[in-house]
Parts: structure tokens; C-alpha cells; sequence
């Protein structure tokens, strides 16, 4: 029997849990404090990304955190504040970078981003949907020995894990893009990636849920949640009280903000990240990501996209000129013949990705509150994860078996 199902968050992974809920025959309604039409889930590099089996919170990150902190510029900044949620965040990441963690992190990120891949194809043929998708795999470039020693040592991890990946030589490069100027020492190509245009996605999505009778509610902010024995009875919004059986918080970087009114601390940071499009033709044709940097390249359908850097420095939409620039300048270092003109670093735009301390995301009930499915903390891996995330869901509330096992994604999780 089908239950009415309330999604907060019309992001990717809102529209991919109402997706897979509605097929289960659940009416669904979407709730988003935006109008759907900007954020994480419009202005992301668009990767598929099976190789980025490294969480964020690896040995090391830590150290250069701090570092960065006195560079505007860096490819991580996170600003240091007086605030105790971001407190206890910064210590349970700390307590995350190491290698037991990673090992442990690794199965994790690896089997949701595959079997999401796969959903993603599934979707495309199922429903006849248009948005441009290629399987030309990620190009990993390196400016300096050191980087590109380990690069090749991620690469032979992901190797042994069952990705396609491969070393390759300046003169291989050549060949894979013979249309642009690199300058790099070598890289790595992991040939199990793909790489999609966002918007176009969102849109097929969004038309494809109005026309099977997904109700959505835009520009209404979530004020507060009724609850009564552990269950949530109904959400109050600013224009309107919405009542249901089940409920999916999928609200991103202010799923924590929700989260404290049932007493459930999920440690969330937004993590600001930037892009800038540019139309004219630069010659790439392969995605990649410049090692150095921490910059993604992405050729989409009409314009390539420029995006990078995580910026931990509370919510807001602040356009940082300074890690613009910075975008802007690898660009031109890593890629000599391109240069992208002021109109283009004028439009660039920003989302706030919500950052777990584990690198892995939040996904399930929470000991908390029984109807409540909590779907969020996916972090730079949003557009990578959303469709195994939303399969997930759909899983829980339908009280099926899930895909996969979703010990490590559990909200309640300690650190």
C-alpha cells in the first residue's frame, strides 16, 4: 500500500528519492526553499565518478587544512570560527584522517558510486530521457613528480579494488586530446568514469516527476517539524502545514539546522564550491581534474565548465573573487592556449555541498525519530551518488532489502 511521502529538498538527491519512491506508488511531494533552479545540484563538475574512492578526510587533509587556512586561494580554506557545531565537526574530521579510516571508507564510496552509475543508465533508457551523458572516463593531471607519484599510487589502489584505470605518458595524452595544449608531467585515466551537463539532468527529472504526479512546493522554507512519540506528524513551512506518513530529509547543507529540532546532531559543514562556464570552444574533450589544483574540467553539452575548491566557512552564497581567480589562473597554467576572459569569471556562481567528517554520506532512519529517512552529507560526491541514494531510500520506506548494504551510511554513526 502506498504512503504519502514528504521530501525536503528538491536537489539532486531529492528528486532521485521521489523518483524511486513514486515508481514504488507512493505519492510524493517535494518541498525547497529555492526555485529549483540553482545550488550544488546545477553548478557541479557533473562526474560520475567511480575512481574518487579517497574520502575527503585522508591522512594528511588535516595538516594542509590548517595550513590553507592563511590562503584565500587554497583549494580547501576552511575558516576558523567560534561556533560549536563547526567545533565539533573540525574533531571528528580530524579523527578521521587516517589510514584505517580510509580502508574502512573505501567499499563504501566504491559500491554506491558503481551501482549508482548504473542507475543512471537505467533511467536514461527507461524513461527516454535527453540530457547529454558520455562515458569518455577522468583525466588526473600532474604539474609536479611529487603529485603525479601519487596519483599513480591511487591509481594501482583503485586497480586493485576493480576499477579501469591506467598511468599514462605525455605522448598517450597527446593522442587523447589532440586539440589543446597540456601542460603537465603525466597523469593517471580512469576509464570507469562518465560525465553528464547537470541542468539538463534536473530538468528531464523535474518534468518527467510533475507528469507522473510528484506535487512540488517551491520558494517554501521549512520553519519547523511537529512531532509526537518520536514520529514526525507534519512539517510547517512558511505558507503551510503538510501532513504524511513518511518523511526524507534531503535539504543538503541545512539538513543539520532540521535535524536539531528532533535532538539529532548530524555533523554537517557546507562545503562552498565554485564555477565558471565558458562557451567558446576550448578543445577539450575528455573531463579531468587538475591534480595541483583541485580544479574539474568538464566539457558539457555547449560550454565547458572550470569548478573546484572546498570552502568551509558557514552557509552563504558569497562569491569569494579571490578563489575565482584561482580557478581561472590553473586553468591557464595547466591548459596554456586557454584563458578565460573577465565576462566569464563575472558569472561565475557557487553551492554549498554538505560535508560529513567521514567523507561518507548520512543515508536511513536515525534511532530518533521512526518515519523520518535521512539523505544527505554526500559532499563533493552529490551528483556521483544520487541515484543509488535515491534507490536507497525508496528502500527503507518501502521496507524492502536495500541494494546494498547501508551499515556505514547510518546516521547515527559515532566518530
Amino acid at each position: 500500500m502506498g504512503k504519502n511521502i514528504v521530501v525536503i529538498g528538491g536537489g539532486i538527491i531529492g528528486l532521485c528519492s521521489a523518483y524511486y519512491l513514486q515508481k514504488e506508488g507512493h505519492q510524493v511531494t517535494i518541498v525547497d526553499q529555492s526555485n529549483l533552479d540553482s545550488g550544488a545540484s546545477y553548478v557541479n563538475a557533473g562526474y560520475l565518478s567511480p575512481s574518487h574512492i579517497i574520502p575527503l578526510s585522508a591522512p594528511g587533509v588535516m595538516k594542509k587544512g590548517i595550513k590553507w587556512m592563511f590562503d584565500k586561494s587554497s583549494p580547501l580554506y576552511i575558516k576558523p570560527r567560534l561556533d560549536l557545531d563547526f567545533f565539533k565537526w573540525t574533531l571528528a574530521f580530524n579523527k578521521s584522517c587516517n589510514i584505517k579510516h580510509v580502508n574502512k571508507a573505501i567499499p563504501g564510496i566504491k559500491n554506491i558510486s558503481l551501482l549508482s552509475q548504473d542507475l543512471y543508465d537505467d533511467i536514461k533508457r527507461d524513461e527516454n530521457f535527453t540530457f547529454h551523458y558520455e562515458k569518455k572516463g577522468l583525466l588526473m593531471l600532474c604539474q609536479t613528480n611529487k603529485m603525479l607519484d601519487e596519483e599513480i599510487k591511487t591509481a594501482h589502489l583503485a586497480k586493485q579494488k576493480g576499477l579501469d584505470v591506467e598511468e599514462i605518458s605525455i605522448d598517450a595524452l597527446k593522442q587523447l586530446e589532440p586539440n589543446v595544449d597540456i601542460n603537465v608531467k603525466g597523469g593517471t585515466y580512469y576509464k570507469c568514469d562518465s560525465h553528464t551537463t547537470p541542468h539538463e539532468f534536473m530538468s528531464d527529472m523535474k518534468t518527467h516527476l510533475k507528469r507522473e504526479g510528484v506535487v512540488f512546493y517551491t520558494n517554501e522554507k521549512v520553519e519547523d517539524l511537529e512531532v509526537e512519540n518520536q514520529k514526525i506528524s507534519g512539517i510547517k513551512t512558511n505558507k503551510q502545514t503538510l501532513k504524511a506518513d513518511e518523511f526524507v530529509l534531503a535539504a543538503g547543507s541545512w539538513s543539520s539546522i532540521l535535524s536539531k529540532k528532533l535532538e539529532l546532531k548530524l555533523l554537517i559543514q557546507a562545503g562552498k564550491g565554485y564555477r565558471i562556464n565558458s562557451e567558446k570552444e576550448t578543445g577539450i574533450s575528455i573531463p579531468a581534474i587538475l591534480s595541483e589544483a583541485k580544479v574539474a574540467v568538464t566539457p558539457m553539452n555547449g560550454f565547458t565548465r572550470f569548478a573546484g575548491t572546498m570552502e568551509i566557512a558557514g552557509i552563504n552564497h558569497n562569491i569569494n573573487r579571490v578563489r575565482v581567480e584561482a580557478i581561472a589562473n590553473a586553468t591557464k597554467k595547466y591548459y596554456p592556449s586557454i584563458e578565460l576572459t573577465q565576462e566569464e569569471k563575472n558569472g561565475a556562481a557557487s553551492g554549498l555541498r554538505p560535508v560529513s567528517p567521514d567523507g561518507l554520506p548520512y543515508i536511513g532512519k536515525s534511532n530518533k525519530c521512526e518515519n523520518l529517512t535521512i539523505a544527505t552529507g554526500h559532499a563533493m560526491m552529490g551528483w556521483t551518488m544520487a541515484t543509488a541514494t535515491g534507490k536507497l531510500v525508496s528502500e527503507i520506506i518501502s521496507e524492502q532489502k536495500t541494494s546494498l548494504d547501508i551499515t556505514s551510511y547510518h546516521p547515527d554513526r559515532a566518530f
